[in-house]
């Protein structure tokens, strides 16, 4: 079958090393619509958003990533983003280098598909872990053989109103601006190829998207400080088009930030584009 389970859980994918600038996190913010100078100038104490390390060991990669996996028989036009998570020991650091080691940790069987959860761990060169990373795929066609169907924990957000209620307008060409930050899939710049994928026009990166939040959460609520933020993980829920605007809620409670991010204004007012979003305080 196009998946085994029993050869795809747990297999090793590797590890790659890999190293950063602090050019490299200039452009990753600057691609993100950042304009604190705490992120966007390297003299004035540059600072590190934590979704960095999710692609930082890609980030000068430019073909589309292989979808090479151990007992996974399966092809780019099957496969959906599905969520996404870091956490860190502590603040990235604006520079250095590392190794990045991923396992397949799970495979869920939702029947008529699968959801692959992919972990990898960032290490220094003296073996000090640096983050860990968690992601899922949804693969479309897939599951029916019994497998567990994995968990489901939907975030409840709090009925009150929100600590922080603000919107990002998304600029026209900011996806060809995030694509320099290491995912050059062309859904995200060639219209015919979005055409042909089933959408109008080329959406925005979901990491671009999953980092605006974070960005937005942390300046916000945060003071712009990220080295308040431990952990942060959501789930795509929808899309967002370049010139499209991204309405960002949040709830500050004890220990976490709890969120909501959506499409407003126009035909698609109030469309989600992240669920499940926690933000985790150091």
């Amino acid at each position: 079958m196009p998946i085994d389970p029993d050869v795809a859980i747990g297999a090793e994918l590797g590890s790659v090393d890999f190293s950063w600038t602090e050019s490299d996190v200039l452009l990753y913010h600057l691609a993100l619509g950042a304009t604190d100078l705490s992120y966007t100038l390297e003299t004035a104490g540059l600072q590190v958003l934590p979704s960095f390390g999710v692609v930082a060991p890609t980030f000068h990669a430019s073909d589309p990533p292989p979808l090479d996996l151990p007992g996974c028989d399966i092809n780019l036009a099957q496969v959906v983003h599905g969520s996404q998570s870091i956490s860190v020991a502590g603040p990235v650091p604006p520079c250095g280098s590392a190794t990045v080691t991923t396992r397949i940790s799970e495979i869920w069987d939702k029947g008529k598909a699968a959801v692959i959860w992919q972990e990898g761990v960032a290490r220094s060169a003296s073996g000090e872990e640096l983050w860990t990373t968690r992601s899922s795929i949804f693969v479309k066609g897939e599951g029916g053989w019994g497998g567990d169907r994995g968990t489901s924990s939907p975030v409840e957000l709090p009925e009150r109103a929100p600590d922080t209620d603000t919107t990002y307008d998304v600029w026209p060409q900011q996806a060809l601006l995030y694509r320099l930050c290491g995912d050059r899939n062309p859904l995200h710049a060639d219209p015919d190829f979005a055409k042909a994928a089933g959408f109008p026009a080329p959406i925005l990166h979901g990491l671009c998207s999953y980092g605006i939040v974070l960005r937005t959460l942390t300046e916000q609520l945060l003071d712009a400080d990220a080295s308040q933020v431990a952990g942060f993980g959501v789930k795509f829920a929808g899309v967002v088009f370049p010139g499209e605007t991204i309405r960002v809620q949040g709830w500050r409670e004890d220990y976490r930030i709890v969120a909501s991010a959506t499409v407003a204004g126009g035909d698609r007012d109030g469309a989600p584009v992240l669920g499940d979003v926690v933000l985790t305080l150091a």
